[in-house]
């Protein structure tokens, strides 16, 4: 893996991780609207704890990505899924 495959790796694991991490700790507004009942977003929404903790499960999901490509236990050249050779 290049470095530019690491750094596409690891945005798409960073914003799949972030979709996952959003609702951790959110709370609706107490009193929603009369009318509508209608709740709007969160009253405190804690973005940098959320982009914090969606950052470091990133870096720990990239990891074990990375070591698991760097091994041979998943590989196309050898092994189980290895291309046969003509």
């Amino acid at each position: 893996m290049n470095w530019f495959t690491g750094t596409v790796l690891f945005v798409l694991i960073w914003w799949t991780a972030l979709f996952a991490v959003l609702p951790i700790g959110i709370r609706p507004v107490a009193h929603p609207d009369h009318k509508s009942g209608w709740r709007g977003a969160p009253d405190r929404p804690r973005i940098l704890r959320t982009v914090v903790m969606t950052t470091v499960l990133a870096c720990i999901l990239w990891t074990g990505s990375y070591l698991l490509i760097r091994s041979d236990y998943i590989s196309f050249r050898h092994g189980l899924f290895a291309a046969p050779n003509d």
